[in-house]
């Protein structure tokens, strides 16, 4: 099989109920090879997950702690505006995007010599398990140690070498302050928020001699709480080479002199390795508008 040696990967943020038909020709505007979402899609939101599951590009999907809103929290069932007794929206969201979602799972792309490895669906994110019903009804995962077990079977699974990691919430150990990639915002401020299993998988897959160019996530909004003079980290770089791209700009869909702008996140990728990774908005006729560069290989040599 001829595997294409450089490609081009849009992320997709938090999406928020913002899909709209005109995503899907912004994103064949751009010419990408491969779409990844990770999750937050909506309230439970099965219109949004049926269009993207339409989607004519391959892609692989993560779900986000909003895609199991009023499931998986008390206060959230107090509020469901549906019948759970009749309906399962969360397995619905999982039946819809079949073998796109690879929470715990695994995708392989032969084509590009990778394979796309999803973190624990639904995460809420932070150093303290949350939600043991939930997680335990629906995966058989007790605590952090079984999820990163689930992860590593992922990955034992694929006979690919490179790995793309693909979560909701990033991994811990990128730092603490409330502007890191995944630091917390809001009070008390200040403390890594990046979940701990995802970060343990990480590991461990290194180990067992994949190689890991990029994990992909979303969660901790770029606007931060509690400020307004600063916005998160977007991109950081660890001493493997391993490039963790923040890709929740939220509102992902916004208006400008009465113009609609989308944003996407691209990553090049070449030969295996994130030579480039920017942010861009792209209006009405499909064209980018706007286009920040957040990381750049070259300026690292």
């Amino acid at each position: 099989m001829f595997v294409k040696e450089k490609i081009k990967i849009a992320i997709v943020g938090d999406v928020h109920e913002q899909w709209e038909t005109a995503d899907q020709q912004a994103l064949l505007s751009l010419g990408v090879d491969l779409v990844l979402f990770v999750g937050d899609f909506g309230n439970e939101s099965l219109p949004i997950v049926r269009a993207i599951a339409s989607l004519p590009i391959p892609r692989a999907c993560v779900f986000g702690n909003h895609d199991a809103w009023f499931t998986a929290t008390d206060w959230g069932r107090k509020k469901c505006p549906y019948d759970r007794q009749k309906e399962d929206r969360v397995q619905e969201q999982i039946n819809i995007l079949a073998d796109s979602h690879v929470g715990y799972g695994n995708k392989e792309f032969c084509q590009f010599a990778l394979t796309v490895v999803g973190s624990r669906p639904f995460t809420w994110g932070g150093p303290r398990w949350k939600y043991d019903d939930f997680f335990a009804s629906r995966f058989g995962v007790k605590g952090f140690s079984d999820s990163t077990q689930l992860m590593v079977n992922a990955v034992k699974n694929t006979v690919l070498e490179t790995i793309i990691f693909l979560g909701h919430n990033g991994p811990t150990g990128l730092g603490d302050r409330p502007e890191s990639i995944c630091g917390r915002d809001w009070q008390p401020l200040g403390g890594d928020f990046g979940d701990p299993d995802l970060a343990e998988a990480i590991a461990q897959s290194r180990l067992l001699g994949k190689r890991i160019p990029l994990v992909a996530f979303g969660h901790m909004h770029h606007t931060l709480r509690h400020t307004k003079k600063q916005v998160r980290e977007s991109v950081q770089v660890d001493e493997y080479g391993t490039v963790y791209v923040n890709a929740a700009n939220v509102p992902r869909i916004k208006e400008k002199d009465g113009t609609k702008l989308r944003n996407f996140s691209l990553v090049c990728l070449e030969k295996q390795v994130v030579s480039e990774v920017s942010l861009v908005w792209l209006g009405s006729d499909y064209q980018i508008v706007s286009q920040t560069i957040l990381y750049d290989i070259t300026d690292t040599k």
